[in-house]
């Protein structure tokens, strides 16, 4: 039996690339919709257009945004991913990227530390370069401010992420998830943040999609 059709099933969610989301696979998704809600997860990471060529994103922000706006025109969840600590980006280059997708019409975002793992690109990148990768401490205050840029209808799916412990080079601190969890509720408390404090600006999208080109 399908798993759209099976009762134990109560959502479908399919992770993919904006890239990947072709005409015939659009009409599918929304058939599988009239069954069953479908979440699909995009992995945006970054809205910063340098930081995606460096990681070998492979499409532009134009894309990704078409592909939303299909997938909203269907009626189907979206959620993105966003990578916070991603090489040569700063703290308002991240959060840039948080308004990018406030003013979109995401139903969910999950939130992602950078990790460094062994045999990968990126790890001798960082044995070669030591780029900066983010302490607890300036995690927290990134989210923090994330989440206050985020409008209140937005699901947070993830505040935090670990890596396989025989891969993780860095930061060695995101293995205790717990205490990075204790430390973002405690920078919010604070700060006195809270989801949505600091959008402001409705989005074009809100008024219909007949005006997206």
């Amino acid at each position: 039996m399908p798993a759209a059709l099976r009762p134990e099933t109560a959502v479908l969610s399919i992770g993919t690339r904006p890239d990947c989301l072709p005409e015939d696979v659009l009409a599918l998704l929304e058939e599988l919709r009239a069954v069953k809600p479908v979440w699909i997860e995009l992995g945006l990471q970054t809205s910063r257009e340098e930081t995606a060529r460096f990681i070998r994103r492979g499409y532009t922000d134009d894309v990704f945004e078409k592909a939303v706006y299909e997938l909203k025109r269907r009626g189907i969840e979206v959620i993105v991913h966003l990578i916070m600590g991603l090489p040569g980006e700063t703290k308002n280059d991240m959060l840039n990227s948080v308004r990018y997708i406030a003013q979109l019409p995401v139903d969910g975002v999950k939130l992602q530390l950078l990790h460094v793992l062994k045999g990968t690109d990126l790890y001798d990148i960082w044995q070669r370069d030591s780029f900066h990768v983010l302490t607890m401490e300036e995690y927290a205050d990134i989210i923090a401010d994330a989440l206050a840029l985020l409008p209140p209808r937005v699901t947070i799916h993830r505040l935090t992420g670990d890596g396989p412990a025989d891969l993780l080079a860095a930061p060695l601190w995101s293995r205790d998830k717990r205490r990075v969890l204790n430390t973002i509720s405690r920078t919010l408390k604070s700060r006195d943040l809270q989801q949505g404090k600091y959008f402001q600006t409705e989005s074009k999208y809100e008024y219909g999609f007949d005006d997206i080109k």
